[in-house]
């Protein structure tokens, strides 16, 4: 069954949380300035500067707050709504309430809850158990990547996502799953495919696949926290030759300035990648064209239903990529913890990693990946070609290294094959042969803990 599912809409916003509380000035991920601070602030901003602010600006709002008009899909078709509401609001079931949209690895940002509110969440007087509340939450925009579409009467009648939903978290500053915006941050607590599976009408989706709703479901509830399939729509691949999900892990979106391709397997530059998932993933309204998936063979259900050509009029997407894909670049990787590593030991591990491991070949400093076409065959890094095989050029991108504990929960690789960053320095001992010492090893992972 897994290996005729070909199109399963889900909420992967851009193209991997909730790791440890922090606090949120050593955390959160802001825009890069493109020069020094005390140059910029020398002199009014002017020319470049201001058109720069502004994209940020903008690509802020679209990748935190614009739906592209993909309420269309979660609301009107799937009633993805209803499910959140429930019965007693005018939905079905029991509803969502704040505690399991937590649970469901949902954040909240605490900047758009009225103080009033706070202190009665604070205070024990907000009932979390109850779907009213998070219908509540909706209504102040406070959800991270979700946003409601209301009645005359307050009532929700749709409800679509952003970019934010997958590739935001929160730093907890106010309670777990409640804080301030990390844009940028994969959302390694959420889960996808068990939000999907919550709305009452799957035939949109069951219709296209042809596939029962249990089996459905199925694929749905094997993604697990964190993981998102975002192959399945094309080549019908559901689990891999281990019956494994091939679902892979939600990537950072930060730090990708000086990147050539920014997915795992080198599906392209973030706008491509930023039209591919508004248009095919998010449903939303736009246009997008990539004739690499026009293959039957490789691509059967893409080639099936078009997803390689769509054009909607009015197109809601694309007047927004230049600012999206900015605001991207501006992202900056954020530094870990000072008490997070051994500074002592990564200083050392520093030197392994440029000499002995010579891991500075592939993840060239300071972009920590090759500048040019950082692709490398399965053969080549020790590893099977399953999610390759996917992907047009059938490679695996060197990975960024910078805010590597952010990615910490859910493993390391696209697949989290890898429990720890030792086990992936192991992985490359072996695969090289570098006869690392047991302290090399905890060095280099103590240097790899730094970046």
């Amino acid at each position: 069954m897994t290996r005729r599912l070909g199109w399963l809409a889900a909420a992967v916003g851009l193209t991997a949380v909730g790791i440890v509380t922090y606090r949120a000035a050593e955390t959160r991920a802001q825009p890069g300035p493109i020069r020094p601070i005390a140059a910029v602030e020398s002199a009014p901003l002017g020319g470049p500067e201001r058109e720069a602010l502004r994209l940020i600006r903008e690509g802020q709002q679209t990748f935190r707050h614009d739906t592209f008009g993909d309420e269309a899909f979660w609301g009107d078709a799937l009633g993805l709504h209803r499910a959140v509401v429930g019965q007693k609001l005018g939905g079905v079931g029991p509803g969502l309430s704040p505690k399991a949209a937590l649970e469901a690895g949902l954040k909240v940002d605490m900047e758009a809850i009225p103080p009033g509110l706070a202190q009665k969440i604070k205070a024990g007087q907000v009932n979390l158990d109850d779907p009213a509340t998070t219908v509540a939450l909706l209504k102040l925009d406070s959800v991270v990547g979700v946003k409601a579409f209301l009645n005359p009467d307050g009532s929700a009648k749709a409800m679509g996502i952003t970019c934010a939903l997958c590739h935001s978290t929160v730093d907890d500053a106010f309670a777990p799953g409640i804080g301030h915006r990390l844009d940028g941050w994969p959302n390694r607590d959420l889960n996808v495919g068990k939000i999907i599976s919550l709305a009452p009408d799957l035939k949109p989706l069951t219709d296209r696949l042809g596939v029962t709703e249990a089996e459905l479901k199925k694929v749905l509830l094997s993604w697990g926290p964190g993981k998102y399939d975002a192959e399945v729509m094309h080549d019908g691949k559901a689990a891999g030759p281990d019956g494994k999900s091939a679902a892979t892990l939600l990537p950072a979106a930060f730090g990708q300035l000086g990147i050539n391709v920014h997915t795992y397997t080198g599906w392209g530059s973030v706008t491509h990648w930023n039209a591919y998932v508004a248009n095919t993933q998010m449903r939303g309204k736009g246009t997008f064209f990539d004739p690499r998936l026009k293959d039957e063979k490789k691509f059967p259900v893409a080639a099936k239903t078009g997803d390689w050509n769509i054009r909607n009029d009015p197109d809601l997407v694309t007047s927004k990529l230049a600012a999206l894909q900015f605001y991207q670049l501006a992202l900056v990787a954020p530094k870990p913890p000072a008490e997070s590593f051994d500074a002592t030991a990564a200083a050392r591990g520093q030197a392994v990693f440029h000499g002995k491991a010579d891991c500075k070949r592939c993840h060239v400093p300071p972009l920590f990946s090759e500048p040019g076409w950082p692709m490398h065959t399965a053969e080549e890094i020790g590893i099977d070609d399953f999610q390759a095989k996917r992907s047009p050029d059938e490679r695996y991108r060197t990975t960024p290294l910078a805010g590597l504990f952010t990615r910490a929960k859910g493993g390391f690789y696209h697949d989290g094959r890898f429990a720890a960053l030792a086990d992936v320095v192991r992985h490359y001992d072996a695969h090289f042969k570098l006869k690392l010492t047991d302290a090399e090893v905890a060095d280099l992972v103590e240097y790899l803990k730094s970046l």
